[in-house]
């Protein structure tokens, strides 16, 4: 027994610490990469536990999947003289939170997952303790609702660090990279994909959707473009039997509703809420074809979602998705915040059974490329080179 008081690791398994900007019991991109991630990595004998922001509802050390989650406090300065006090506060505390989670868990590598506070504490442990720094953007920097890098300055700085002292940054797409490059100095950078597993999750279903219907599934933000996808669908010459169906919840909610209201096609137009995966593949597998209108996608695991359940797709153009997406073979490629683009998208998708039928067929042959597996190992290798590189200059 060491010192500590804690069992030693095996000296064969890695630790890593995947250092998430949000997690379960919220629900998204990020969220669903990371539990993902995780539970491949476990697979593959590494130990894990997800660090993540608590928001204040001191949620503490839960287990989720057979994974260690700790919630620590992240605080932030802020501008004001009442919020630099309280965050002076704050911070003794968080610090302490976040240097007992090193202690406890010992990992060989800190892999922030979507930089935010998060990042900003992991780049301190980085410094204070020399662990191993991995850093993968989600797109936060380009396609934000809140714009959090625009308003805070000492991220931006934190993240120009992080891109210097990591030993390997990611994103799921160039276009991300890219920005990085261009915003915050990253030389370099690797893309790694995200995935899907390869069958939908079990579970009750969520609703029955009957007749004829086009989808669109995410959170209801700004930068998702379900206001433009309503729009287009109000606005298109589409039979009348045909239906809209948005699953998802978020702040935008009352916004579309004003505008289904406002074309009159409140009969035609369904928000059906959030779905559990099984839901949604089950709506999926149902739709007429899925349509993602975000003004911004970093990616887009919805796509992955609907190849999946065989559903055609109409992809936005704006971001990765042009990446994987291949225009006309597996997916209709679109700028949504071209109306008339996508109207004729829509028009050209329900008129046209047999490019349905093409595209759904040729989606389903592309979901074995985009596994978790694929991207667990993709992370590993990455992991072996940073703590290498550790062991290299401590000796």
């Amino acid at each position: 027994m060491p010192a500590s008081g804690l069992p030693a690791a095996p000296a064969d398994r890695r630790r890593v610490a995947l250092v998430s900007s949000s997690y379960a019991p919220y629900v998204g991109g990020v969220e669903e990469h990371v539990r993902q991630v995780a539970r491949a990595l476990r697979r593959d004998d590494v130990d894990v536990e997800v660090w993540t922001v608590d928001r204040g509802e001191a949620l503490g050390v839960r287990e989720i999947d057979g994974v260690t989650v700790r919630y620590l406090p992240a605080p932030l300065p802020a501008a004001s003289p009442g919020a630099a006090l309280r965050f002076l506060g704050r911070l003794p505390r968080a610090w302490r939170e976040w240097v007992d989670a090193r202690r406890r868990f010992r990992p060989d590598v800190l892999h922030v997952q979507c930089f935010g506070p998060n990042g900003a504490y992991a780049l301190a442990l980085h410094r204070r303790f020399g662990l191993p720094l991995v850093v993968t953007s989600h797109g936060e920097t380009v396609a934000d609702d809140r714009a959090v890098f625009t308003r805070s300055a000492l991220l931006r700085a934190a993240l120009r660090r992080s891109m210097v002292a990591a030993k390997s940054v990611t994103a799921p797409s160039r276009f991300v990279i890219d920005d990085l490059r261009r915003s915050f100095g990253l030389i370099g950078g690797t893309v790694v994909p995200n995935g899907v597993e390869p069958a939908p999750a079990e579970g009750e279903g969520g609703v029955l959707l009957r007749g004829r219907y086009l989808l669109a599934v995410g959170r209801l933000g700004y930068m998702k473009g379900f206001d433009l996808l309503v729009d287009a669908f109000a606005e298109a010459g589409l039979a009348q039997d045909l239906r809209l169906a948005i699953a998802g919840d978020g702040p935008e909610r009352d916004r579309l509703v004003e505008a289904v209201g406002r074309h009159g096609i409140a009969d035609r137009v369904e928000l059906l809420g959030r779905l559990d995966g099984a839901g949604v593949a089950r709506a999926m597998s149902g739709a007429v074809a899925v349509v993602v209108p975000s003004r911004m996608e970093a990616f887009g695991i919805v796509a992955l979602e609907a190849w999946r359940s065989g559903a055609p797709l109409v992809m936005t153009d704006r971001g990765g998705a042009s990446e994987f997406v291949r225009d006309g073979i597996d997916g209709l490629l679109v700028n949504p915040e071209d109306s008339a683009a996508l109207r004729r998208a829509l028009e050209r998708i329900t008129s046209d059974e047999g490019l349905r039928r093409a595209l759904a067929a040729a989606g389903r042959e592309r979901v074995p490329e985009f596994t978790w597996t694929r991207v667990a190992r993709a992370y590993e290798d990455l992991y072996a080179m940073a703590a290498s590189d550790r062991r290299g200059g401590l000796a």
